[in-house]
């Protein structure tokens, strides 16, 4: 049975999760919310880890893809084994390292005229979460992927393609390669090569996994997802997200804001019982905050927007589309 596009599906979660070592166990939560649109995404992800292929969630800060690989996650009903991407990532940091020493040392006198001494020192080796995740047949989720260094990730190449992980022989078992757990899948998510602290993906990493870009969602998923966010009314839901859209469409590059900053908006209109009205001095003032921030990146012809093009968007659009008729209270007010 289909999902109620406009309900939040009760029997996965976003972020409900209980932890066991390293690895992440997904829990059964009612945060997710499901649309046409969403149900869409997850259904092809799907199709493409059923074959054995990573999925990579690819587009703009703010639009939900860790959410959307926690929830594809969930489906598969794996431990999921979680990393951040790192500028500072090495390829250890993957696979695992040597981390330290352990010396042992046996003092034989069974004849009492003749001690034999013995001492051994070993190195001691630690696994890393790809190995973990290799051998377990755990889901890895490897969030902004492409701000670890090109190099850092090489080893997720014979990871993906010939379902080999190659370790160094120190690893304590002395093998020089695992075989990869039938198991396993990959997904990853990243950032437009564009944002600071973005590296450019090697294409050889990029070959080996399938892309969904994720751009904007419709204005009914946003309302959606916000009003199960935080709580707030559908209907005060619907004017913050139309107020931040029309913000965001009014940058050349329409990154920013991004739904956080409804987030942010709806759950202090929530908290303190305020509407999203131009009466309404909560309302005032957050919007000025959370939208004064996000803005701060939005540009046209090349140039910054100012701080008071916030206030006659707010304005603009309660003109046209809220307060239709009747007079409006001044948002300098």
């Amino acid at each position: 049975m289909k999902p109620n596009p406009m309900r939040p599906q009760e029997s996965l979660p976003a972020h409900s999760v209980m932890t066991s070592d390293d690895n992440v166990c997904l829990e059964a939560g009612a945060e997710f919310v499901t649309t046409p649109e969403i149900d869409q995404i997850i259904e092809r992800a799907l199709t493409y880890l059923a074959i054995g292929s990573a999925v990579h969630f690819s587009g703009p800060a703010g639009i939900g893809k860790t959410t959307l690989a926690f929830h594809l996650a969930a489906q598969l009903g794996r431990p999921v084994m979680l990393m951040h991407g790192d500028d500072e990532f090495g390829s250890s940091d993957l696979v695992g390292r040597d981390s330290g020493f352990s010396r042992s040392k046996v003092v034989d006198n069974y004849i009492h005229s003749v001690v034999r001494t013995e001492e051994r020192v070993n190195s001691v080796w630690s696994d890393n979460r790809l190995t973990t995740a290799c051998q377990l047949g755990c889901t890895l989720i490897y969030d902004e992927f492409t701000r670890s260094r090109a190099e850092a990730n090489n080893p997720l190449l014979s990871v993906l393609e010939e379902r080999i992980l190659d370790v160094p022989r120190l690893r304590r078992r002395g093998e020089s390669y695992i075989r990869v757990h039938p198991d396993f899948r990959a997904i990853f998510t990243s950032n437009p090569e564009e944002y600071a602290g973005v590296h450019r993906g090697q294409d050889a990493l990029m070959d080996r996994m399938v892309t969904i870009q994720i751009g904007e969602f419709d204005l009914e998923t946003e309302i959606a997802v916000v009003t199960s966010k935080t709580g707030l009314a559908p209907q005060q839901s619907r004017k913050v997200v139309n107020l931040v859209r029309t913000l965001r469409t009014a940058s050349e590059s329409g990154h920013q804001p991004s739904i956080r900053a409804c987030f942010a908006i709806a759950k202090v209109l929530a908290l303190r019982g305020a509407e999203a009205r131009l009466e309404d001095e909560t309302f005032r003032w957050v919007c000025r905050d959370v939208l004064g921030t996000s803005i701060a990146k939005v540009t046209r012809e090349g140039h910054a927007l100012p701080a008071q093009v916030i206030d006659e968007i707010v304005v603009r659009f309660y003109q046209e589309a809220v307060l239709a008729a009747g007079s409006i209270s001044g948002f300098n007010n």
